[in-house]
Parts: structure tokens; C-alpha cells; sequence
């Protein structure tokens, strides 16, 4: 009597070949953000290729095919005059479809404002963004020097700033190494931040209350940062000057302003049990 042959079961080759599909995706979707990212990260200067590779890390020639993909996909454009690499049209358009039901740029206005017209000073509001922390807006003083360190949309490895440092010095501990662990390599691109400046820089910020740097990452100008709500920290609001005019005294006398108005705009922020908060929060981590 002839006995069938059961076919062999190829499922445990076609999940593996599965799970090397989607890390493969993963990988490239994690790249083209990394990408998209880079480029962000001067601003509207925008950036020519050689920087991109200096910053990014990856082979000139694995930037240039992304660039032109991306380019082609109408998330990156390159100006013929520059040779600059700027973001695209399509994020902007995407953008406008994905207004969030909390601005928090919106509700810090009037307190940011109050601030410049107290001590003359350029403000900035950064917002975190996972290991980063990027500046969502700025409101310039009368002070007629101005501290132009950040533009808005700018992100910087969350540390990098008296707003980062801020928000940064506010989490938990584990979080913290975490997060310095994650940046260790961008660091060096900042100015004097050489090993263990983070970490010290931290510790500081706990014992006085407040963020400060001077000439951290761009040399002559100093800056004092607070970090909100004190419970998750999401956000700081921070006060750039040229370095003579935040010596000790005034720099203190400076971040009690912030801590006066971050208060009130703690009251102001929606309750951690609403889903704009909630979007924030998640959107933090």
C-alpha cells in the first residue's frame, strides 16, 4: 500500500523570511526619517551634501541615491544656486493635515512674551521629542545684542541647550542615562560637550533648580532654561543672551522670571487625563 508524502512545512523559512522583510522595512523607513532629520537640522540654511554625510554618518554615495529619491518623492528639494539640501513641499502639505488637537506653542505665547518684555532677552519653547528636543517658537526681546542660537524647527540631542538640558535634568534617572546613552555620538558635534559634560551639566541643573550653559554649543552667548510641568516634564522655556549679561545674579534673577510664568502656564495646560495632553505626552516619549 503507497503511503503519501505530507508536504513539508515551509512555514518556519516563510516567517523568518517575513521577519527579514519587516526589519528590512523598518530599517529603511528608520533611515529616510534619519535623512529627513539631518537636513532639518540647520533649518531653512539647509545643507550641502558633504554636510549631510559629516552629520549623518552613512557613505557619500548611500546619501546621494537617498537625497535624489527623496528628492524625487518631493520630500527633499536642492536649490541649483546653494547646492543645498532643504525640506520639501510634500512634508509641508502633509503637515497641514496633521494639525494636533494641543499647540503648545499657542498656550506658552502670552508667558514667553512677558518674559522677553521683562528682561530684553531673545526666549525659545522646546518641546521633546523623544531623545531630542526641538524648539517650536521664539519671541525676541528689545535687548538691541540678540542670542539667535536657534531657529524654529530646530532639533538638537536633548541636552544639547538650556531647553533640553532642562527638560532633560527633569526625568527620571534611568531615563536620563538612557538618553545620554542614545546621544553619546552627537554630542561631540556641540562645541565643548567632551565626555561626562552632559552628565555634570545634569547634576547642576538638580542642585540649582534651573538649567545654564555658557558657550556650550555656540561660544560667546550663555542661557537659562526651565522644564515643564514638573510632574512629565514635556517642554522648557528657556532665556538666550550674550554670555556678560547672564552672570550669576541676573541668570538666577532670570530663571525665577521663567519659573514665575512656566507656573502659570501649568495651571493653563489641559489635565493629564485629557486626550490633547495625553497626545502630548505620547508624543514626548
Amino acid at each position: 500500500m503507497e503511503t503519501k508524502r505530507k508536504p513539508r512545512s515551509t512555514a518556519p523559512a516563510d516567517t523568518a523570511l517575513a521577519e527579514g522583510a519587516s526589519r528590512t522595512g523598518t530599517q529603511s523607513i528608520e533611515r529616510v526619517v534619519g535623512m529627513l532629520r539631518v537636513v532639518a537640522s540647520r533649518g531653512r540654511r539647509g545643507m550641502r551634501i558633504a554636510d549631510v554625510v559629516s552629520v549623518s554618518g552613512l557613505p557619500m554615495s548611500t546619501c546621494f541615491r537617498m537625497l535624489q529619491r527623496l528628492e524625487l518623492e518631493g520630500l527633499v528639494v536642492r536649490d541649483a544656486m546653494t547646492r543645498k539640501y532643504h525640506l520639501g513641499p510634500l512634508l509641508y502639505e502633509l503637515g497641514l493635515l496633521a494639525q494636533p488637537p494641543f499647540r503648545l506653542a499657542d498656550l506658552c505665547e502670552q508667558a514667553m512674551q512677558a518674559i522677553a518684555d521683562e528682561t530684553q532677552d531673545t526666549v525659545y519653547l522646546s518641546e521633546r521629542r523623544g531623545v531630542e528636543a526641538i524648539c517650536t517658537s521664539r519671541v525676541l526681546g528689545d535687548y538691541p545684542i540678540k542670542a539667535l542660537t536657534l531657529d524654529v524647527g530646530i532639533r538638537r540631542p536633548m541636552g544639547v541647550g538650556a531647553g533640553g538640558l532642562a527638560i532633560l535634568s527633569a526625568l527620571p534617572e534611568a531615563e536620563v542615562a538612557q538618553i545620554v546613552e542614545a546621544n553619546d555620538a552627537r554630542y561631540a558635534r556641540f562645541g565643548t560637550f567632551e565626555p561626562g559634560f552632559v552628565q555634570r551639566a545634569v547634576a547642576d541643573t538638580q542642585a540649582q533648580g534651573y538649567a545654564f550653559l555658557d558657550s556650550a554649543a555656540t561660544p560667546g552667548t550663555a542661557a537659562v532654561g526651565v522644564a515643564f510641568p514638573p510632574d512629565n516634564p514635556i517642554a522648557a522655556i528657556s532665556v538666550a543672551a550674550i554670555s556678560s549679561r547672564l552672570g550669576p545674579a541676573r541668570r538666577a534673577l532670570v530663571a525665577k522670571v521663567i519659573q514665575q510664568q512656566v507656573q502659570l502656564i501649568c495651571v493653563k495646560l489641559p489635565s493629564a487625563g485629557s486626550g490633547a495632553f495625553s497626545l502630548s505626552r505620547r508624543k514626548s516619549r
